[in-house]
């Protein structure tokens, strides 16, 4: 890869994603073709038991922009934070596969557009988003966590767990190699730690499409990250984040 700075990282975490991969990096190619600014693209595959890792190496081949991790461990946390930190750009986005936000909505995450925050998250409940074709189980599964994150830990945020997120360079280098879940909570933890530090965040609407490949398993999973609400609020209120450099 070139040493050149770029102005923007876009991270994607993958996992068992070999089939919906090409068609979301042709569409990121076409993207970053279409801007006047540096964009990378890391992809952190971890775990897959698919082509996943080829799929995403036959990209890197073609091109010096995509640039892959392989970890050995699942879980989307442990990814995210790997191409966060190893993304190079002064702004780092982190983007779901599935592109149920358009990738042609990130500019709207960057300055000149945004430059009021350190971090701005994509937001399905802020006044402005849309929803398009979610099923209302879903719809009322996912407001039942987020009223428990704004409950235990998160009271300014309304949504969470959308993901797309972008950080700048600073916020990245000091709050990621923070945190420990290496799941589906990851979120909210890396934006308690910010709040803590005192980085401005901002929720950003977004319209957003409902796609039904979901790797989340509703059961199983929302006892997991219940119980890392619990973990989270303990280490804030014990002041562990703060002692960590």
């Amino acid at each position: 890869m070139s040493e050149e700075i770029p102005f923007l990282s876009i991270v994607f975490p993958a996992y068992n994603e070999a089939l919906r991969l090409p068609d979301t990096l042709e569409k990121t190619l076409a993207f970053v073709n279409s801007q006047s600014y540096s964009i990378e693209i890391v992809i952190a595959e971890n775990g897959s038991d698919d082509d996943t890792l080829a799929v995403a190496q036959r990209f890197a081949a073609q091109t010096d922009i995509v640039n892959v991790l392989h970890l050995n461990q699942a879980g989307k946390g442990r990814a995210v934070q790997a191409g966060m930190l190893a993304a190079r750009g002064a702004y780092r986005f982190v983007c779901d596969v599935d592109l149920s936000m358009p990738i042609t909505e990130i500019p709207r995450f960057l300055p000149p557009q945004m430059d009021s925050a350190d971090i701005v998250i994509a937001s399905r409940e802020a006044p402005g988003s849309v929803r398009y074709n979610e099923p209302y189980y879903r719809h009322f599964i996912g407001r039942i966590f987020n009223n428990l994150v704004r409950l235990l830990v998160l009271p300014q945020l309304q949504d969470t767990q959308c993901g797309f997120k972008c950080f700048n360079a600073k916020a990245v280098e000091t709050l990621f190699p923070l945190v420990t879940i290496p799941g589906w909570t990851f979120d909210v933890e890396v934006l308690a730690i910010a709040y803590q530090r005192g980085y401005r965040v901002q929720e950003l609407p977004i319209p957003w499409y409902y796609h039904p490949h979901s790797k989340v398993k509703v059961v199983r999973d929302s006892i997991r990250m219940a119980l890392d609400l619990i973990e989270i609020r303990r280490k804030l209120r014990n002041g562990t984040y703060e002692r960590q450099v």
